[in-house]
């Protein structure tokens, strides 16, 4: 498998990342059970943001060093775009994990603790998934036209569900999850286990953990061969991945109380979506550049963004007047 990925690089990302994890839940276990608020999610995010601009900085300063400038500039632009394609995808997650919190009545200080717990599951299961997809690239090159082609199909059922109102008590991963565990009725505060009638069973936390961990694990089905269309190297995707991810508890803080305002956002990630499988399909006919490809995809978000904030939702220009 052809990478840029030395063991070097690869020991010095999973310390990187192991020491942020260590250090998130040190200052989670220093601050208590607490609502984060908007300053705090913003400053989160913004730390997050930095932190992986640093390593595109560093990134760039080492592929300079053995590779030259160009393979520089093209590693970076690449993990730029496929950074940017997770970050736009994870907009979903958000808008899931809110709903998976006001139907489990989750209180918003155990919030914290389950979306941290929940990505860290999250980043274990989307580096599985990730070797496996570049073994499957590597062997079958062919299976980057399936891929597209699903990324499309996922684009057009996307759009097309903007609007509809989906109800958990459908999810067939929640059901499976309440096959195999035990859940009491009540939360118990942070403990993810406790006696109910005599019997050692889950709380409503655990399962909600665990449907966090699956879900995203779903989404990431479409996100994963998205950052694929721009790079096959897996350390540029796996590293552009985990980044997004490291920042999404971060930015569901941020977007969930205003969730309402960039309801044209679905159609945006629905465009994307379209953009990137096309882009695989027509990979043996003409090739774009990935500077191309992260000016669409910015111009996109930016667009959608703009005509969300231009043409607020009926619901939400009501409750203004």
């Amino acid at each position: 498998m052809i990478t840029i990925g030395t063991p070097w690089l690869w020991t010095g990302f999973a310390a990187f990342v192991i020491v942020a994890l260590i250090v998130d839940f040190v200052v989670l276990k220093k601050e208590g059970a607490h609502q984060v608020g908007l300053r705090e999610a913003g400053i989160w995010s913004a730390i997050w943001v930095g932190l992986s601009l640093v390593f595109a900085g560093l990134l760039w300063w080492w592929m300079t060093r053995v590779a030259g400038g160009e393979v520089a500039d093209a590693r970076v632009i690449e993990f730029l775009t496929g950074y940017l394609i997770e970050k736009s995808l994870a907009i979903d997650n958000v808008f899931v994990f809110l709903t998976i919190f006001t139907y489990f009545a989750l209180p918003g200080e155990f919030q914290k603790r389950a979306l941290m717990i929940g990505i860290i599951a999250a980043i274990v299961l989307r580096a599985v998934m990730i070797f496996a997809g570049s073994v499957l690239i590597e062997r079958f090159d062919w299976i980057l036209y399936v891929f597209g082609a699903f990324l499309v199909l996922t684009g057009i059922k996307m759009w097309t569900s903007v609007g509809k109102k989906s109800s958990l008590d459908a999810n067939p991963a929640l059901r499976m999850l309440r096959k195999v565990m035990r859940v009491t009725p009540h939360h118990d505060g942070e403990n993810l286990t406790t006696m109910h009638k005599g019997v050692r069973m889950a709380t409503p936390l655990l399962l909600i953990i665990a449907l966090i961990g699956v879900t995203d694990v779903i989404f990431a089905v479409d996100s994963i061969p998205a950052i694929f269309a721009i790079t096959t190297d897996p350390f540029i995707v796996l590293t552009s991945n985990i980044f997004a991810v490291l920042g999404l508890r971060a930015m569901f803080f941020l977007l969930a109380d205003m969730a309402d305002r960039f309801h044209l956002l679905p159609y945006g990630l629905a465009v994307i979506l379209l953009f990137v499988g096309a882009k695989m399909l027509a990979a043996g006919v003409f090739h774009i550049p990935p500077l191309v490809s992260l000016a669409v995809i910015l111009a996109i978000l930016g667009t959608t963004i703009a005509l969300s904030l231009k043409m607020p939702q009926k619901a939400q220009a009501e409750r203004t007047q």
